[in-house]
């Protein structure tokens, strides 16, 4: 597998430091499940803030604070529902989430959506699409992290395939194409509202709600 595009730096950081909230994570962490280079970075990032905390002074903990970290643990560690996704080629960061049932969105275009905690509206789904669909052109009001898992996808920057991480945001428009011979799965964390764009967009658009 060769992998071209990773989550920028600041990204990376981020998702070393947990700051990144559970939402985004998990999309970042299928990609770094499969980039031994980002991995790489994470290590060197995790070095860098435990080097750091080193020298800073220790400051008390609230009891609420401590409270609320022991509560989140507990529900990180809760059983897993029964509809865990079932293949076993997917990243392992999916395996504590119950995955809905596929959900048509558009010609060729299908959607599941994960039981993620997002304190900021993330959503992360998982977008199938059949080769050779064109996707309506569109621009997001907020983020648009996605992760490809399986088949491949090109757009104005680029190609995209298995283990390949696009990080779009309110800046992007573009148009993904899927490539002919296989179907496209990624695991995609969006944030704010997905504007399509033409008349076909527009058209679609009261069907689409993520």
């Amino acid at each position: 597998m060769t992998i071209t595009h990773h989550p920028s730096d600041e990204t990376l950081a981020a998702f070393a430091a947990g700051t990144l909230g559970e939402a985004r994570s998990i999309v970042v962490a299928a990609h770094v499940s499969l980039c031994s280079k980002c991995r790489a970075t994470i290590h060197t990032f995790e070095q860098i803030g435990g080097s750091m905390i080193e020298r800073t002074e220790p400051t008390p903990l609230r009891a609420e604070a401590l409270e609320a970290a022991l509560s989140r643990l507990d529900s990180n560690f809760a059983t897993a529902p029964s509809s865990l996704l079932p293949k076993p080629d997917y990243p392992d960061v999916l395996s504590p989430y119950a995955i809905g049932p596929w959900r048509w969105i558009g010609p060729g275009l299908y959607w599941r959506k994960a039981d993620v905690h997002s304190e900021d509206d993330t959503r992360v789904f998982m977008l199938k699409a059949a080769p050779g669909t064109m996707l309506p052109q569109h621009r997001h009001a907020g983020i648009e992290w996605t992760c490809v898992l399986e088949g491949a996808f090109r757009h104005e920057f680029g190609r995209y395939g298995p283990g390949d991480f696009d990080e779009a945001d309110e800046n992007v428009e573009h148009r993904p194409f899927v490539e002919r011979g296989a179907t496209c799965i990624c695991l995609v964390a969006l944030r704010g509202k997905l504007e399509l764009q033409g008349w076909i967009g527009r058209l679609l658009q009261p069907f689409v709600r993520l």
